[in-house]
């Protein structure tokens, strides 16, 4: 049997990359609202006024409409939530892509049938996490981009839900959703689509608090852009639902190139005949429109000597060659060896990758065919300055073949060549034709004929004749107004009927099947009305088709009725009198602290579990309550870290992922659990959401650190305080990435089996711009969490928060040492028993104050004036 073919999902940033998808035979698009709740905000978008022509042209092309409502919801925007997905589904829209579990809850109250996707910034990442969105009425899982093809296989295996998988594009550094370095850097959050993109600046290398020379090499976080090409063939054996590509922020060239190109290459594998010649050109076309280079990303696994080159964090194009010679204004370039991509080739005592040392099957690294550079393209002469923001580089006036190489001719204007040397990399990367193309596209019209009709006709001598149309899930019917005669012919025969009721050019219909079956034989009818009944039928079913499937929406408010539901299954809990203090330890000498300053609880975050059981059984031996800290995310595969806390018998597990909330909850009935606190990772930030989860089961939640104090006390206006957990001091955790830099910059080894462990001897650190070093902390799976150089209070919030009755304050610690978090401690000791005013202890603790990330320069949305409060 022959495979499924899945779901090309284009991006569309603005009208004309729409059109581009779907002149190019986009199957699905996804695209945002600029009023909001869109994780790329700024894309041009779309409105909500004009949502029901953009849904209607979409489906006119064969095409579905995704709307991303796919950012973190407040408390004071609930009703503008309510008020864009009511407004989705009247228009038609097929599924809407979301994060933040509010939105599900109230999609389902505003219109049932709206089908729900889980946007990669939901971290759905294991089978048991997909049973949690099924919850919530979820039917397609987009998944995390650090999925190898190994663990999707192993993840669609355990799940019936649909899949969907980032194929091509820009990577984030981070695994989405866990990305705080916009705030924390950038004043502006990830999760409210603001990203900054912190990943794309300049570091310098910190180890063991000596900095490290990489010359060229600064961008330590940019990854390549992804082209998972070579993995398509395994994905559609697998089934998955969807291949997705990134770009909307990107143009309509971009879009037409990917689009087109994937969808070639997926039929050809259908079909079982992939072009692959066809292949290298489609991509060297796609890296002409937009390209860091492209990699297998993690669909081959981890190789963390690929994901980063770190010479640039922009757009490159296709290689061409290095600078020969500079004469006048004409360069002559020469071919050379693909650019640098291998190991940095630093330290001393990294053991070698051994040969054929791989962490996939899939090909090696993703290649475009080589380009004959040709007058019009643009060039860029890369001189290894990556803080040089306006690099040499213009059009070609002139291209004369001299040997191996080429001799540019450049005109005015053109590139600086006084400030081009010989031996500089030299990038095609602009070709007006792609752009022509698709303007030579767009001018043609909408796309036509691609929704497959079905008729079905019958009738009898002296008897209407009877059409029967199906389209999309639609029928519609259509009855001669003359009865059906004697004919003097051939008559109605399946060639004329075919021939008349069949031609839909002009439309977006073409004929997929005719079933004459129940029409009796030698009658005639005039052709003007069998004409006349096509027109019929198509305007009926083309009015459906816009409009998509048939749904119910609705109309009165839902919000108030939503959150009193979920409110009311939140199991009750006793309010606590006095506020407590939760530090949260990494290491050996900071539990000492704890236990010398007396507190009667504490959080172990053991980041790679190595000495976990050690430490608990000096925190019981101490007379401690121990709370231990899940991983971050989890893989399908990695079920055995949930496992490993059950063991240890915890009086409590601090919960940090939809996964590891679902299989602590899921015990078989009689079976004691251990108290379940959600953390920050959970992004909390609505009073939906968190009664939601309260009534699953979780104890308490952490505020997320995307709340400034006035959201948060928002939230508390509708939820009970006593069940919140407040991050009272701790160093941010910016980044949450699957890349190693330990391996990439201190090894020459791909992954953990290879890379020699440096992390086991070194302790490293990025610098940014502003000089401050930024710890970077191995994680299990070989993953790195990149902290916060400063720590940070809401010290000044104390007050506030205890008269609200917030009771739990937690303090994070890093590196600090055991005299470091003993000062620490007690600040906040003395500061909740009302010993110590917030500004003293804010100065005796030494950290930076502030609450979340934001300091509320967050935009908060207001709802229209007809939205229902």
């Amino acid at each position: 049997m022959p495979a499924r073919r899945p779901e090309i999902l284009a991006p569309a940033g603005d009208l004309d990359s729409l059109q581009a998808a779907l002149a190019s035979g986009a199957d699905a698009v996804y695209f945002g609202l600029d009023e909001g709740f869109n994780a790329r905000a700024r894309a041009e978008n779309f409105s909500l006024a004009r949502l029901p022509e953009t849904v209607a042209l979409i489906h006119r092309a064969g095409a579905r409409a995704y709307l991303t409502l796919n950012t973190l919801v407040f408390e004071p925007e609930l009703a503008v939530a309510e008020h864009l997905i009511r407004g989705a589904a009247a228009a038609g829209v097929d599924a809407l892509i979301l994060q933040d579990p509010a939105v599900a809850l109230l999609a389902r109250a505003v219109c049932p049938q709206l089908e729900l996707h889980a946007s990669t910034q939901m971290t759905i990442s294991s089978a048991e996490g997909v049973r949690f969105a099924q919850g919530l009425g979820i039917c397609r899982v987009v998944v995390p981009r650090e999925l190898s093809v190994a663990e999707i296989r192993k993840l669609a295996g355990q799940t019936d839900v649909e899949l969907e998988v980032f194929i091509h594009g820009a990577l984030c550094m981070s695994w989405s959703g866990q990305c705080l370095t916009s705030e924390a850097w950038g004043g502006r959050s990830a999760n409210r689509g603001q990203c900054a993109q912190s990943c794309r600046l300049p570091y310098e290398l910190v180890v063991d608090s000596q900095t490290r020379e990489l010359g060229e090499v600064k961008y330590l976080l940019s990854p390549k852009d992804l082209a998972g090409v070579h993995a398509v063939p395994e994905l559609v054996g697998i089934g998955v639902h969807g291949l997705k590509i990134e770009g909307r922020l990107k143009g309509p060239a971009y879009v037409s190139a990917t689009v087109g190109g994937y969808r070639r290459w997926v039929e050809g594998i259908v079909a079982g005949a992939p072009d692959e010649a066809r292949l290298k050109w489609d991509l060297a076309e796609m890296s002409l429109t937009y390209s860091r280079g492209f990699s297998n990303g993690f669909l081959a696994g981890s190789d963390h000597q690929t994901l980063v080159e770190g010479r640039f964090p922009k757009h490159r194009g296709v290689y061409l060659g290095r600078v020969r010679s500079i004469s006048g204004k004409e360069v002559l370039v020469v071919p050379d060896e693909r650019p640098w991509t291998g190991a940095l080739g630093l330290g001393s005592d990294r053991p070698e990758n051994p040969a054929g040392q791989v962490s996939s099957p899939l090909k090696g690294e993703p290649t475009p065919d080589a380009v004959d550079p040709r007058p019009g393209m643009g060039v860029v002469f890369d001189a290894g300055r990556p803080e040089d923001k306006n690099e040499p580089g213009g059009p070609i006036f002139r291209v004369e073949r001299r040997g191996e190489g080429w001799v540019l001719g450049f005109g005015n204007p053109g590139p600086d060549l006084g400030r081009v040397a010989a031996g500089q990399r030299v990038w095609l990367n602009s070709d007006p034709s792609l752009a022509r193309r698709v303007e030579g596209m767009l001018a043609q019209g909408e796309p036509e004929g691609r929704i497959p009709l079905e008729l079905k006709v019958s009738g009898a001598e002296g008897s209407a004749l009877r059409i029967q149309a199906s389209a999309w899930g639609h029928e519609s019917s259509a009855v001669s107004p003359v009865p059906l005669a004697p004919s003097r012919g051939g008559g109605l025969d399946q060639a004329l009927l075919r021939d008349k009721l069949g031609a839909f050019g002009g439309t977006p219909f073409h004929l997929a099947g005719l079933d004459c079956s129940g029409l009796a034989p030698g009658l005639h009818l005039p052709v003007s009305e069998l004409k006349a009944l096509r027109r019929h039928l198509v305007t009926e079913l083309t009015v459906a088709v816009e409009k998509g499937y048939r749904r119910t929406v609705v109309e009165t408010p839902v919000v108030d009725g939503v959150r009193a539901s979920h409110v009311e299954r939140v199991p009750a809990m006793p309010a606590v009198e006095r506020a407590r203090l939760l530090p949260l330890c990494r290491n050996d000498a900071q539990l000492e602290a704890v236990i010398a300053a007396g507190l009667p609880e504490v959080e172990l975050d053991w980041m790679e579990m190595v000495g976990l059981q050690r430490a608990v059984e000096r925190a019981r031996a101490a007379g401690l309550r121990v709370t231990i800290a899940t991983v971050r995310v989890q893989k399908p595969g990695e079920e055995g870290y949930d496992q490993r806390i059950d063991r240890l018998r915890p009086d409590a597990v601090l919960v940090r992922h939809w996964g590891a909330m679902m299989h602590f909850l899921e015990r078989p009935s009689g079976q004691p659990r251990p108290v379940l606190h959600g953390d920050f990772s959970l992004n909390v930030t609505n009073s939906v959401t968190a009664s939601y989860l309260l009534g699953l089961g979780l104890d308490t939640l952490t505020f997320s650190h995307d709340l400034d104090a006035d959201q948060l006390f928002a939230l508390l206006e509708h939820a009970p305080a006593h069940r919140f957990a407040v991050a009272l001091h701790h160093h941010i955790a910016t980044f949450h990435t699957e890349h190693c830099v330990y391996s990439h910059t201190l090894s020459n080894g791909r992954d953990f089996r290879t890379c020699g462990r440096p992390c086991e001897k070194h302790q490293i650190s990025l610098r940014d711009r502003l000089g401050l070093d930024h710890p970077v902390i191995v994680d299990v799976g070989c993953r790195n969490t990149v902290f916060n150089a400063q720590a940070q209070s809401a010290a000044s919030l104390v007050p506030r928060l205890l008269e609200r009755g917030v009771r739990r304050f937690r303090v994070e610690f890093v590196r600090e040492s055991q005299e470091e978090a003993a000062r620490v401690l007690s600040a906040y000791q003395e500061l909740l028993a009302g010993r110590l005013a917030p500004a003293e202890a804010v100065r005796r603790a030494a950290v930076h104050e502030q609450f979340g990330v934001t300091k509320g320069t967050m935009k908060v949305l207001s709802p229209p004036a007809a939205a229902p409060r």
